[in-house]
């Protein structure tokens, strides 16, 4: 086997690079500037050609500078991935992202089942509305709410999902809102994860294009603050059951249309809440705990 070139220094090299600076790259391995540059030294010496150009405070990489690393340069990042993932494979941590309404009404009520039957696991919780990439980011679970067509994806169903109308009882008997046609004397509450009362008035309440027109709206981003807003009284806010248990429960928010001797004033929706991860790439063992028992959680 020939021998290998000075590994410390090639790491040096490939950090600065990446950065096209000595001093940045001194930042990301913390060490000093003059550390690397010696580093660089090191890698030139034993290559036996000048791999940047020194100048004042910059430094430009050579032609043979930039040929060799376009050559190691996977290599590197093949081996810190191979790196990573064997290290990680053994880790009890699990990455899992979700959307902020599901982090705040149905997981904190669960979360003390799952770390203790599983006392061993450490959870990283991110709640967003993005996207996660799972190419790109160190996420091992996300719950989503989609169609579920993801074929780059391995997605699990964990709740169908239906646009039901809630507001408070107060609300609901100042405004004498028993009819989905009471909906004219209301304000709506509209989120951008169910903003299907176009749909809703069409369907249930049977009000002309301009009476529809005119019933004032208020627009939020995210269902949480519509929620709450409705609970204040606010208006009528539509939303998932899923999102609402603990305050129909107790009595904070009511479904006004749609009583024993009537129909359910509901939507079916195509979307629900999905737990997905990389359909290629296998879970770690700790991560594929965290699957299964989401899965037995929504089975109880």
């Amino acid at each position: 086997m020939k021998p290998l070139p000075p590994l410390k220094a090639l790491v040096a090299f490939d950090a600065a690079m990446r950065s096209n600076s000595f001093s940045v790259a001194a930042e990301e391995l913390s060490v000093t500037p003059g550390a690397v540059g010696q580093q660089i030294q090191k890698l030139e010496a034993w290559l036996g050609t000048p791999l940047f150009t020194r100048q004042v405070r910059q430094v430009q990489p050579t032609a043979e500078a930039l040929a060799y690393w376009a050559r190691i340069q996977p290599a590197l990042a093949q081996i810190a991935d191979a790196s990573h993932k064997l290290r990680d494979s053994r880790s009890a941590g699990v990455w899992l992202s979700m959307l902020p309404s599901f982090a705040a009404k149905w997981f904190p009520a669960r979360m003390a089942r799952l770390l203790t039957s599983h006392p061993h696991l450490q959870l990283h919780l991110n709640a967003t509305t993005a996207l996660v990439d799972f190419e790109r980011e160190p996420i091992d679970l996300a719950i989503r709410y989609f169609d579920g067509n993801a074929p780059h994806l391995d997605t699990t169903l964990l709740y169908d999902d239906e646009a039901r109308v809630y507001c408070s009882p107060a609300y609901a008997a100042a405004l004498g809102l028993t009819a989905p046609g009471d909906v004219a004397r209301a304000t709506l509450l509209v989120t951008t994860m169910h903003p299907h009362w176009e749909r809703w008035l069409a369907e249930f309440a049977t009000l002309t294009a301009a009476r529809v027109a005119a019933i004032p709206r208020i627009h939020f981003d995210l269902g949480l603050t519509a929620i709450e807003a409705a609970k204040q009284g606010q208006g009528l806010v539509m939303t998932s059951p899923l999102l609402v248990v603990e305050e129909v429960a107790a009595g904070t928010l009511v479904e006004p249309f749609g009583g024993p001797s009537a129909s359910p004033c509901r939507l079916p929706l195509a979307s629900g809440y999905y737990l997905v991860h990389h359909r290629t790439q296998a879970l770690r063992p700790a991560a594929a705990e965290v699957k299964a028992w989401f899965i037995a959680e929504v089975r109880r």
